[in-house]
């Protein structure tokens, strides 16, 4: 019987809970650690069965015992966290985007090679049925040649009422702060479609954008990119933070034929009372299938691959984006 992977979970916001979760139901794995800086949080994970509690992640990071962590801090603790994880020679599952910028990026895949362990970039469009099929179909060839792509993420970003709760939560102040976060809904969300097309499509050879600020902050809450690959394929993505009805989808028209795929997540009272209960709700599905894959994949002594490394590459097409704006 394979060895359990012991894991720690540092950042408890709400993606960070959904991993707690997801993590405590994982059979290869153990949640032995927890660290916020929030009681309240870590008062939910004793409630979970979590023995090992830490304000400051440093002090996690020192625990002999630990395997790997899944990171799921703001923005600009992504790169100091991921570091010090791969300097203290765990593996590393750490939340989108990569970094902030690509310089701080490139530190981190240095250090995780530098240290010779493994890191993942959560992304979890690629785990979707709807998003994983419809790759499968285009490359069986039943559409033809792509030559048109079409992808939308619309979601309410920092403004979204969280399922669990009836009222409005404060936004987080990293949120709204462009040097924290490296931007707005282009690198939150913007990331998210950027990765899946590559995935369908491989390298970007040119990329424009029209960035949009119906809130007047000084980052953008809506933009619209156009792609060019180098296979030949061209696409154009709208993401944006205006709308509390999440539409994430992707179209793609070929020569042959066209096809489309959409996530629609579950009605709100349906997913609290499954978080309620303990049990994962259609929408954080994926994201306990990239669990999965990461705990397999740090499991596996043969496999070698840095498949965080391709993250960059989402980070490189977003600094050109803002680069390259059509005014």
């Amino acid at each position: 019987m394979a060895k359990k992977i012991n894991l720690g979970i540092i950042g408890l916001g709400f993606i960070g809970k959904v991993h707690l979760r997801n993590c405590l139901s994982l059979k290869s794995a153990n949640v032995v650690a927890v660290a916020d800086v929030s009681k309240k949080a870590l008062k939910y994970a004793r409630k979970l069965g979590v023995k090992r509690l830490f304000t400051d992640y440093p002090e996690l990071l020192k625990q002999p015992d630990i395997d790997a962590v899944i990171i799921s801090l703001p923005t600009h603790l992504h790169a100091p966290c991921a570091i010090s994880a791969a300097e203290e020679g765990k593996h590393v599952f750490l939340e989108k985007p990569l970094a902030r910028n690509l310089n701080e990026g490139k530190r981190i895949i240095s250090a995780v090679r530098k240290q010779n362990v493994k890191l993942m970039v959560g992304y979890p469009l690629r785990y979707f049925s709807g998003f994983v099929n419809l790759k499968g179909l285009m490359e069986s060839g039943a559409l033809g040649e792509i030559q048109i792509a079409y992808a939308v993420n619309i979601a309410a970003g920092p403004f979204f009422h969280r399922a669990e709760s009836a009222i409005p939560r404060p936004v987080p102040e990293w949120w709204l702060n462009k040097e924290m976060s490296g931007g707005g809904v282009l690198m939150d969300l913007g990331c998210h479609i950027i990765n899946l097309l590559r995935w369908y499509f491989g390298e970007v050879s040119k990329v424009k954008t029209v960035l949009g600020y119906r809130f007047n902050f000084d980052f953008e809450d809506y933009a619209t990119c156009i792609m060019n690959f180098k296979c030949g394929t061209s696409a154009i993505m709208n993401v944006g933070w205006f709308s509390q009805n999440t539409a994430i989808g992707v179209e793609l028209f070929g020569t042959m034929s066209h096809a489309r795929a959409y996530f629609s997540p579950s009605n709100k009272a349906i997913t609290a009372i499954k978080l309620i209960l303990g049990r994962t709700p259609k929408f954080f599905k994926p994201y306990l299938k990239e669990l999965s894959h990461f705990i397999n994949y740090i499991s596996d002594s043969n496999e070698k691959q840095l498949i965080g490394e391709d993250a960059l590459k989402d980070l490189e097409i977003i600094e050109k984006a803002y680069k390259n704006q059509i005014t």
